[in-house]
């Protein structure tokens, strides 16, 4: 969803997330810069005794893509909502999908008190390999040091990059839902907001921040598109279906067992990279990355496939068919098992009303859905199909759950698909 068909890209620019290059300055120190296919894993440094008490998770990780805007001598301040409480805090910067080295000046961490302003006496500086200072080589991302500060689950923390030169096209994440807080010069230290006079709904260069938590024995990556993504929630209410499915996983009986990550793509699509840079290359080619390569991963949850059939993309410029997209599927399957992951499947929703829908794309959604059900190639099935639909015709959603486009779920309807999940699927 999210795809082309929704807006021109000059109607959608404003909502668009920047990827941010990051450069760092080795200056004789280690630096943590790892390959794209573990940099999520990687660790910055052998655990120390204190950091080896418990297990290292994804808390908060978007995924990325390619075409976000330029920089040049400005603070970004971004919000990092945590499905996980932890310590031993590390963040990613990601310059995978820029041309240009990125050099950051300073990152800094802090507890969130509102809005842009940080909580007086949080911030921690931030270093790779030792230095404050980073600069990341083009398609690559870089691992901090172990920063000394503790979170909560569902505590907001602030990551602010100070990027002294002028970026080029930034690694973003487009469509975050969230506020992020732009200042000129640097002012990543700053526990005022006051400075930061122009603010997006985009994340730039931040790819992860990954814990060491005390209960939580593994990671969940929901993996999807624009539903996954939260296209339509309420921006900086953390209402889209993951949110509410970490939630629920932290209100059940003993400490929580799982964080929640959310690598959805508003317009992605599983078999083809979209026109529209910013909405991401192929499920095919960012899985390994952005589902297998999280800390801890224990379960992904594959929720895509709807923009395929919309825009009809099969391989190489043909129509699609049933077929490709199952073997779509089973090429994830795979992936996921040889990695030891377990891989849920969620059927597709309807949408009825929107511009995808054709009888012939339905007949696709309900041939397509009946393998996920029935095909046996999950670990397990999640039915949102069978949730969302409108009882009264099963073609569309339930209008109780409509954010009015047909096809993306308001607020209520983000908290039934979590609701939807059985929670016995996941392993803990």
């Amino acid at each position: 969803m999210s795809s082309e068909k929704e807006g021109t890209a000059a109607d959608r620019r404003p909502r668009r997330r920047s990827l941010l290059s990051v450069f760092g300055a080795v200056t004789g120190m280690l630096l943590t810069v790892v390959p794209l296919s573990t940099a999520h894993g990687a660790s910055a440094a052998a655990p120390s005794p204190a950091q080896s008490k418990g297990t290292r998770v994804s808390a908060w990780s978007p995924s990325m893509t390619t075409g976000g805007p330029s920089f040049d001598n400005q603070t970004i301040r971004m919000v990092v909502h945590s499905s996980v409480a932890g310590s031993g805090v590390r963040i990613t910067l990601s310059n995978r999908y820029s041309t240009t080295p990125l050099d950051v000046g300073t990152v800094d961490l802090a507890v969130q008190a509102s809005g842009g302003e940080a909580t007086r006496g949080t911030t921690r500086n931030v270093t790779f390999g030792g230095a404050r200072h980073v600069t990341i080589p083009v398609g690559e991302e870089a691992v901090s040091d172990v920063v000394p500060i503790s979170v909560s689950a569902g505590e907001n923390l602030l990551v602010s990059l100070y990027v002294p030169g002028a970026t080029g096209t930034s690694t973003w994440h487009s469509d975050a839902f969230d506020t992020t807080y732009i200042a000129s010069g640097n002012h990543a230290g700053d526990d005022s907001a006051a400075a930061f006079g122009t603010t997006t709904t985009s994340w730039y260069y931040l790819a992860g921040m990954d814990v060491l938590s005390p209960n939580a024995r593994g990671t969940v990556v929901a993996f999807g598109d624009s539903i996954t993504d939260g296209y339509h929630s309420s921006t900086g209410t953390y209402t889209r279906w993951p949110d509410f499915l970490g939630r629920r996983l932290g209100s059940g009986p003993g400490p929580q067992k799982l964080s929640v990550v959310d690598a959805g793509i508003g317009g992605n699509r599983v078999l083809t990279d979209v026109p529209n840079l910013w909405q991401g290359v192929s499920a095919l080619k960012r899985f390994g990355h952005d589902a297998l390569g999280q800390p801890g991963v224990k379960d992904v949850i594959l929720f895509e496939g709807i923009n395929d059939i919309g825009n009809n993309a099969g391989p190489d410029g043909r129509p699609l068919t049933a077929q490709d997209l199952i073997d779509g599927y089973r090429t994830l399957i795979d992936e996921a098992h040889a990695a030891h992951v377990n891989i849920i499947g969620a059927t597709l929703m309807p949408d009825q009303g929107n511009g995808y829908y054709t009888p012939e794309a339905e007949k696709i959604r309900q041939s397509v859905n009946q393998w996920i059900r029935t095909g046996g190639a999950f670990d397990g099935v999640i039915d949102f199909d069978r949730t969302m639909r409108d009882p009264a015709n099963p073609a569309a959603l339930n209008p109780a759950y409509d954010s009015g486009d047909h096809i993306h779920p308001n607020d209520e309807g983000m908290k039934a698909m979590a609701d939807a999940i059985d929670l016995r699927l996941l392993r803990t």
